[in-house]
């Protein structure tokens, strides 16, 4: 079975020959930090971006084969062919404002306007957004939610893939129906449009869900044969979500529901979403709405993991994620201890461990190898 097999197979609960060795990605600064090491090369480390962020990212681009091949991992599961199915164009960016110590205050690339300090490389602080009410939206943001179908990059994607079918996984991102929205407003500023203008924050929600189904639609169309479909969120912090449950159920269950019945329609029923934080209380909305993969499940603060999902809620449920990848920066008997709290979770079935979100900057890079090394031989 090829790379492609043993992954439909694990999230289809069936028999697999090999259990792929997944990652989630790295930060750039921390292939920079391992080119400066020596351990890879610097123009594959900055080629690797050039390669990773944009629509139809490049698995077979040689400085990011290097990069996963001198590690030891499979494939990276972030590796998903990209419509536009949000903000088309984007915004310019613009810098409002100088202060005195350097920090900029910047009009980002989705209309949210936030302060960059020099030196940090965290998210930048959220001060306000340019979506300010019903005329705002009108004006900026409406026109750039229009249908239209450059979104998909159709003709791309067939030369790439219409008859040569890859031996990992393809993966359709299928939109984000409320995180993007975060993103663009920031969540304070929309949690009080949900208060102050509700018609309006529904049909901010109801734009983005028509306008991603036209998306995956149309892709599907082009006759690519797709493993999965996938949403990215990250709507979620360690204490749970950060939007009301009854959102979820009232205005996005219905938008994911028609889109993973749209997957179905041409033979996907693999649907993942990304979201960090504490996901327990949106994974039963999830399987309502036909999505039923979680990823990354971070480990985190409160102990993330897929055993409790698993038992929560059957076989109905698959996950990809789920190992701490902070043990990168310790050293093997810390390795080594992590792969044993995995092994009962791999037996339980649909379930493939990938580390819980971009390898950060402190990991080292022989720890990498090693936890791919003892994946790539793992008994179980």
């Amino acid at each position: 079975m090829n790379l492609r097999e043993n992954v439909n197979a694990i999230l289809h609960y069936e028999k697999f020959d090999h259990l792929p060795v997944l990652s989630m990605g790295y930060w750039k600064e921390t292939l920079e930090k391992w080119a400066m090491e020596g351990h890879i090369r610097m123009e594959d480390a900055q080629e690797y971006m050039n390669c990773i962020w944009k629509p139809m990212p490049d698995e077979d681009a040689p400085a990011v084969k290097a990069i996963r091949e001198k590690l030891g991992f499979d494939y990276n599961w972030d590796n998903y062919f990209r419509p536009k199915a949000f903000l088309f164009p984007e915004f310019e960016k613009e810098v409002l404002e100088v202060k005195p110590d350097g920090s900029r205050i910047i009009r980002d690339n989705v209309g949210l306007i936030v302060m960059e300090k020099p030196g940090l490389i965290s998210i930048p602080a959220e001060i306000g957004t340019t979506l300010t009410g019903r005329e705002a939206w009108e004006e900026f943001y409406l026109p750039k939610f229009q249908w239209n179908e450059a979104r998909s990059f159709a003709d791309e994607l067939k030369a790439r893939y219409l008859d040569k079918q890859p031996e990992y996984p393809l993966v359709l991102q299928c939109g984000s129906l409320i995180g993007d929205i975060r993103n663009m407003m920031g969540l304070t500023e929309l949690s009080y449009l949900y208060v102050d203008d509700p018609d309006l924050y529904v049909e901010v929600l109801d734009t983005v869900g028509n306008l991603s189904y036209q998306c995956v639609k149309h892709v599907l169309e082009t006759g690519v044969k797709f493993d999965a479909g996938h949403f990215w969120e990250d709507i979620c912090c360690r204490n749970g979500p950060l939007v009301p449950t009854e959102v979820f159920e009232e205005y996005l269950v219905p938008h994911y529901r028609k889109i993973t019945n749209l997957l179905k329609e041409y033979g996907i029923d693999i649907c993942t979403v990304d979201c960090d934080g504490d996901i327990t209380r949106l994974v039963g909305y999830w399987l309502e709405g036909g999505v039923n993969t979680m990823f990354p499940i971070e480990v985190g603060a409160w102990g993330g993991s897929f055993a409790p999902l698993r038992k929560a809620h059957g076989t109905a449920l698959r996950g990809i994620g789920g190992m701490n990848k902070n043990v990168f920066s310790k050293d093997y008997k810390a390795i080594d201890e992590e792969i044993e709290r995995l092994k009962p979770i791999i037996h339980m079935g649909g379930y493939i461990p990938c580390p819980d979100h971009l390898i950060a900057p402190d990991a080292k890079f022989e720890n990498v190898q090693y936890y791919c090394d003892r994946m790539q031989n793992l008994k179980l």
